[in-house]
């Protein structure tokens, strides 16, 4: 009688113990017992960090990557937009148009810039950090790229997206928009930076879109482009739905 509450104990607690591992920890202890050896699991995460970044500049740093993703797409600052009925009756609609088409396209021209920055912090990822992303979650890389680089990305885009909004004519619109009587009172008793705001939206835009490339590499096996990253991320369980 011992001996089979004992092996049911037993069974019972191995039980729990595989329900309290995630996937990314399951995946990690074949790390441990040689499945997939320290480097391989290391390469394999940076391929697939590679890859994802590669994919989201790529898709964010074109025409329209920002205006026509709706996920991502800048839209006008909060003041602007809850004044933008009366702006419009006004007459001012097209401004505000060609206000948000320019943001938009100074974010568009900023991100590629990010590709590099991207790879130079891919570099200095230690074995450690790889353990911290393999067993965080869907969008740990992602996590990783914020802490890593979000300085350095944000001084690479303030000149481009400064630039940028100069030449296609946005400072000029919205200090235009920012004179009509219907907002300028609003307008006197804030302190706004555009060009912050752009960069700001631009990092969130670029680093939503990583996020949503770094989890289909994790579930997706059409999304795990090579060998290494079918090796490392074809062994994670992958969830129904």
């Amino acid at each position: 009688m011992f001996r089979s509450v004992a092996v049911l104990l037993f069974a019972v607690s191995l039980s729990a113990s595989c329900v309290a591992q995630s996937p990314l920890e399951q995946i990690w202890k074949k790390t441990q017992t040689a499945t997939l050896s320290n480097d391989k699991i290391t390469a394999g995460l940076k391929e697939a960090i590679k890859v994802s970044t590669t994919k989201a500049v790529a898709s964010t740093g074109r025409p329209d990557g920002f205006l026509k993703n709706e996920a991502i797409k800048i839209l006008l600052p909060e003041r602007l937009r809850k004044a933008s009925t009366t702006l419009r009756l006004l007459g001012a609609g097209q401004q505000l148009d060609q206000l948000e088409v320019g943001m938009n396209r100074a974010a568009e021209q900023a991100t590629p810039e990010a590709k590099q920055i991207f790879l130079n912090a891919l570099t200095r990822m230690t074995f450690e950090d790889a353990r911290g992303i393999l067993k965080g979650g869907d969008t740990a890389a992602t996590e990783y790229f914020k802490n890593a680089s979000t300085e350095q990305l944000t001084a690479a885009f303030a000149p481009i997206v400064h630039r940028s909004l100069e030449n296609v004519g946005v400072v000029q619109q919205y200090r235009q928009v920012l004179r009509n009587p219907a907002i300028a009172t609003v307008a006197q008793s804030q302190r706004f930076d555009l060009d912050q705001y752009v960069v700001g939206k631009t990092l969130d835009g670029l680093f939503f879109v990583l996020g949503e490339e770094e989890r289909k590499i994790r579930k997706d096996p059409a999304a795990q482009t090579t060998k290494i990253l079918r090796d490392v991320f074809g062994s994670l369980p992958r969830s129904g739905k």
